[in-house]
């Protein structure tokens, strides 16, 4: 239990519940969608047993995620798609749920909630993976804990989360540049940059411990962070800048 005192766990638990709140609005609003068509006395079992599912269900996924990114390579491919996932949280495209359809059968509707999540549970998945792979044989119940926390406040709080991101613009550009943050650290994480044991003819840009699991940060490891966080704020506010200039016209 030595780890419920390390500031480097509570610190990835935090950015777990703020990617899950802030990626998972949309969440909410498929939920909603889905149970819209059910009898009162059914909306709540909808609610909670297609939310159950959905969390099993990307636990999962992101289990088989984080296992996946101990492949060279595969973390720098992690990196950019985090990269591209804070712009795009910065300049999001028009799009709506109109393809949710709701149902009045409530195994129908548990089952459009789990498909729905999966389908739109990836961005979730692959940032949720990048904040909790350097907890080491913590980070799955790291994961759940993140969950656990923050699936309560996005289904029963989405409008009021809605509402402060909508008043608060800054909470999704913070949100953004956290983003950036962990794909700056996965990229010079990654495996083939790190383990001097693979791609021996490569520079190793950041060390790890004597048992080769931890790794010890150092200027660059801070660097790629702060870089990471820097480049999504420019490209999301570039691209929203442009998006603005085509509607104007």
């Amino acid at each position: 239990m030595d780890f419920l005192t390390s500031a480097e766990f509570w610190a990835a638990l935090g950015q777990v519940i703020v990617i899950d709140i802030i990626l998972g609005g949309d969440n909410a609003v498929v939920i909603a969608l889905a149970c819209r068509r059910l009898p009162p006395a059914q909306r709540s079992k909808g609610i909670v047993f297609g939310t159950a599912g959905a969390i099993v269900l990307r636990v999962i996924l992101i289990a088989f995620a984080m296992a996946l990114l101990d492949i060279p390579f595969l973390k720098l491919v992690g990196a950019l798609l985090l990269v591209w996932i804070g712009v795009k949280l910065l300049a999001p495209d028009e799009d709506g749920h109109g393809d949710i359809q709701g149902s009045d059968k409530l195994l129908s509707a548990i089952k459009t909630i789990v498909m729905a999540d999966l389908l739109m549970s990836m961005d979730n998945v692959i940032a949720i993976a990048g904040a909790a792979q350097n907890s080491g044989e913590h980070s799955l119940l790291l994961v759940i804990l993140g969950l656990l926390f923050s699936i309560p406040i996005i289904v029963l709080g989405s409008q009021l989360v809605i509402r402060l991101m909508e008043r608060f613009p800054l909470i999704i550009t913070a949100g953004g540049m956290l983003l950036g943050w962990i794909a700056g650290g996965m990229l010079v994480t990654d495996p083939a940059f790190v383990d001097p044991d693979q791609w021996t003819w490569m520079p190793k840009p950041v060390t790890v411990d004597a048992q080769g699991e931890a790794v010890i940060p150092g200027p660059l490891y801070w660097a790629a962070h702060v870089a990471g966080a820097l480049l999504v704020l420019a490209l999301g506010k570039l691209l929203a800048s442009r998006q603005k200039g085509a509607l104007a016209h």
